[in-house]
């Protein structure tokens, strides 16, 4: 099959972990007989140096004409880049919320795993680890605080700024619905966050949640409030499946999960909508301070392309393939900086994406000689 994928490397980091992340899907591609082919496109910090603005209406209108877009990261040192003494309208990450709404992307899935090979890397004590988890943070993406409307005025000489959280029930209805399907691909188990003792938006949300519910009779709902979920991440993490929560919340939530997994750079990310089309992307950000030294992490941006795989070309095999191979380069040792511990290998950025091309290669191999022995002993 043949697949045409928008490649945003972004910036810092971004064309680091996205290079390492097209050399597994290219193996992919020769290992499985598939064709990616590849247009690339500007955005964030990158495209405001070239275009004077973080994603152009032509780059929005490329990506559209994709099968999947993949991103690296965008953005960079606030304190220290000239991208951040432009409007915010203007600014690097403005750019993901303008492809979010332009795309249509109103569902954001976060996988948060604890792999067995890493339980020494996860802040949490030892017994409330044990065996693992395995959870996701699905989060809206399109509405809520980031999209409301804002100002800063000035009244009777004091400075004040205004946000506006706004949610309808359809918005809240669609990404519902996108939690209970995904539930019902795991362990059948919704727990909304909201904070409905105080906000009319989450006790709508509330409401239209527990309606959508009674069309998945199999899947237990659960209610949480936000400050609660937070404390529970660190004190029983093993308690969750799907994370069902709103933009800013889910923003936030989902930055924990990442920590409690070991590392930031290990949390692949996609942003989904009505259609097959959707954006990848890792969860950290642009890590400026180590660009181009060899020390990313690229194993985030790779397993957003293993959901790709998945969710956009419904190719679960070869989806299976990459993560079995990240899980077996971890067996064996191997660690960048971020995740390193004693006793352990340290490589760096281009080698761990070899390191994981290889075992896909030894993944499908073994596959295929199951197979053929198999048909050998039917027959």
């Amino acid at each position: 099959m043949n697949f045409k994928i928008a490649a945003i490397a972004g910036d810092g980091i971004g064309p680091e972990i996205v290079r390492e992340a097209r050399k597994v899907l290219d193996k992919i591609g020769k290992e499985y007989g598939h064709t990616f082919t590849y247009e690339e496109l500007l955005m964030g910090g990158c495209s405001i140096d070239a275009y004077g603005e973080p994603l152009t209406d032509e780059t929005l209108e490329k990506a559209k004409k994709c099968d999947s877009v993949l991103l690296g990261a965008v953005g960079g040192n606030v304190g220290q880049s000239s991208w951040y003494q432009l409007e915010p309208d203007k600014r690097p990450e403005a750019g993901l919320l303008k492809i979010r709404k332009g795309l249509e992307l109103y569902a954001n899935i976060r996988p948060a795993v604890l792999f067995d090979e890493l339980s020494g890397a996860c802040p949490l004590k030892p017994e409330l680890t044990e065996g693992g988890f395995d959870f996701v943070v699905m989060r809206e993406l399109t509405g809520g605080l980031y999209f409301g409307e804002r100002k800063t005025v000035e009244e009777n000489g004091v400075v004040k700024a205004i946000d506006t959280l706004t949610y309808d029930e359809n918005e809240i209805r669609r990404i519902a619905k996108w939690g209970f399907d995904v539930a019902m691909k795991r362990n059948k188990k919704v727990c909304s966050v909201d904070k409905a003792n105080v906000l009319d938006s989450s006790r709508l949300w509330r409401k239209v949640v527990r309606e959508v519910a009674k069309d998945y009779p199999e899947v237990e709902l659960s209610d949480m409030l936000v400050d609660n979920c937070a404390m529970q991440l660190v004190r029983d993490p093993k308690q969750f499946d799907v994370i069902l929560t709103e933009n800013m919340f889910g923003d936030i939530l989902s930055d924990e999960a990442s920590m409690v997994t070991g590392s930031i750079g290990m949390l692949a990310s996609a942003s989904l909508g009505a259609g097959s089309l959707g954006l990848y992307e890792p969860s950290h950000g642009s890590a400026p301070d180590i660009a181009g030294q060899d020390k990313a992490n690229p194993i985030a941006t790779i397993l957003s392309a293993a959901m790709m795989l998945r969710y956009s070309f419904d190719l679960e095999e070869e989806a299976d393939a990459v993560e079995n191979a990240v899980k077996q380069v971890l067996k064996d040792g191997y660690r960048t900086v971020d995740i390193m511990s004693e006793g352990k290998t340290q490589v760096g950025t281009v080698q761990m994406g070899d390191l994981i091309c290889e075992n896909i290669v030894t993944v499908h191999s073994n596959k295929q000689k199951k197979a053929t022995q198999e048909r050998e002993e039917k027959s």
